[in-house]
């Protein structure tokens, strides 16, 4: 007695190919589009981690390192199309660390920042010498004192070089302010405002409404 299996008929092969072929594509499709991760970077799995720094600070590799002449390194930003920032920090102060470890440690915030600023890092507690804007020299929380630093994360971005008062400490040649931490959103959003001016004529927080009214309207998730 001939046991052996018949063959299946040739339409149902045809079908079970064609349920394999477009599983397959699908499949591929899928892999390629990255709806696995594979597409768009994470924040939790393409963090940009800072450096710490001797003197107990967090920075970024790109942070200035200068002879602290703030004129020079304002013309310097100037040079590269960019615009002047400070940052003031402390050691142990843990909202300067998530300035680091949450903000500036997603890609698009760093690349931006980078991209668009000078950024020069102060220690509030420093002894490094400092020229200030008027040419006075003094220490980092000497300088801090002067300017009416009392708590960080504090920003302080500078006007443009053919703005600068003539005789005036940095104090009287800020653009904008950034006091205390932002979070990512409002963060980024304050280097926008200042690198597009658009403190000329509009304030921060309206600038926020609108541009996140604007980004939800076009269908993306707002974290604020």
């Amino acid at each position: 007695m001939d046991k052996s299996i018949e063959p299946l008929p040739q339409a149902i092969m045809n079908t079970w190919k064609k349920i394999l072929s477009g599983t397959l594509l699908f499949l591929g499709l899928v892999l390629s589009a990255g709806v696995f991760g594979q597409g768009t970077p994470e924040r939790t799995t393409d963090k940009i981690l800072p450096i710490m720094g001797d003197d107990g600070l967090y920075k970024q590799a790109w942070f200035l390192d200068s002879f602290l002449e703030l004129r020079d390194d304002l013309a310097e930003a100037k040079s590269e199309g960019k615009r002047f920032v400070i940052f003031w920090e402390q050691k142990g102060c843990p909202y300067c660390k998530k300035v680091h470890t949450v903000n500036l440690a997603i890609p698009e915030i760093n690349r931006y920042v980078a991209g668009h600023f000078t950024v020069l890092q102060l220690n509030l507690w420093g002894d490094r010498q400092v020229t200030d804007f008027d040419g006075e020299v003094l220490a980092e929380k000497d300088l801090a004192r002067k300017w009416g630093v009392v708590f960080t994360p504090t920003l302080h971005f500078f006007v443009e070089e053919h703005e600068l008062k003539a005789g005036e400490s940095g104090r009287g040649q800020w653009a904008a302010t950034m006091p205390g931490y932002f979070r990512p959103f409002h963060f980024m959003r304050m280097f926008e405002y200042v690198y597009d001016r658009h403190y000329d004529g509009l304030h921060f927080q309206k600038y926020v409404t609108e541009t996140a009214e604007r980004m939800r309207a076009g269908g993306q998730e707002i974290d604020m």
